[in-house]
């Protein structure tokens, strides 16, 4: 190492690491504003962190000290965040059963938990709609975009996740998402999407290497926007169970009206899981007919 070599001492490293875990704790104490900035820092130094990992490990030689100091210190920052905003969670009601959820980590509960505000939600549609899943909702030229572009990440995320674990015998919505996929796959070979097909063919510009206008042509919705399908469906499901956790934790009582998600395809009550995370709500359940 030659004279102009930053040295970094094994004290600085120790100090940067006590001082990311001291202020952990403080997590509990954070605005849903001070959340939902602290969720979005997460997923920018998780990239920043992918793209220094990949680039470190293109490097014909080891990576220069300095170098390797910042990817560790990075990595650190990203957990104690992470840990950051499990306190933040902890300390909300809906929190507990957020995670209790297979595939619904600390950040992705803290976004929902910072991005909806309950109070305002009588209905599940009203977070359908705030997250941009309500298809009769259009955005129209020269007007406010009616939905929350953050929400509608982060609930893309949530489908990607439970995509991700549907084999996984812990994620039920993972299950979810694989039976609703085989039901969207029977319904598009039925040509029951030839209309739509036929209105994406003609309205939508495809690229010249999208394969996607053969499928639409033969009056079929492609694989993509099959599985598309089958994820948004879980993911109301999820949001739908969500409401009713949250609404019952904040008023003490059922929504106004109970349940039904026969407008996602069932036309019986479908009752969330980990209902030993909400005190009440089970009982309050069973007395539904």
């Amino acid at each position: 190492m030659d004279e102009f070599s930053p040295i970094i001492s094994e004290e600085l490293r120790d100090s940067v690491k006590r001082l990311t875990r001291d202020l952990v704790n403080a997590g509990a104490t954070m605005s849903a504003q001070e959340a939902r900035y602290l969720v979005d820092g997460y997923y920018i130094m998780q990239e920043d962190r992918k793209r220094s990992d990949n680039q470190a490990l293109q490097m014909e030689k080891e990576p220069h000290e300095i170098l390797a100091w910042f990817a560790e210190q990075s990595g650190t920052l990203e957990k104690q965040v992470r840990r950051a905003l499990e306190k933040y969670t902890d300390a909300q009601p809906a929190g507990q059963w957020l995670k209790a959820n297979y595939g619904i980590g600390p950040v992705l509960s803290a976004g929902l938990l910072a991005h909806i505000d309950i109070t305002k939600c009588p209905t599940v549609g009203h977070i359908w709609r705030f997250a941009g899943l309500d298809p009769t909702v259009k955005w129209l030229p020269k007007t406010k975009r009616p939905w929350n572009a953050k929400l509608k990440v982060l609930t893309w995320k949530v489908g990607q996740s439970f995509m991700k674990f549907s084999n996984a015998p812990e994620c039920s919505y993972g299950a979810a998402y694989k039976q609703r996929k085989e039901f969207e796959i029977a319904r598009n070979e039925r040509k029951e999407n030839a209309e739509l097909a036929a209105r994406l063919l003609t309205e939508k510009k495809w690229r010249a290497d999208s394969d996607a206008p053969k499928y639409l042509k033969q009056g079929l919705l492609p694989p993509a926007q099959i599985d598309g399908r089958a994820r948004r469906w879980a993911v109301k499901l999820f949001l739908s169970h969500l409401h009713l956790v949250w609404y019952y934790l904040e008023f003490k009582e059922l929504p106004p009206k109970p349940y039904v998600i026969e407008h996602l395809g069932h036309v019986h009550f479908v009752k969330p899981q980990h209902l030993d995370k909400v005190p009440g709500l089970a009982e309050a359940l069973s007395r539904l007919t």
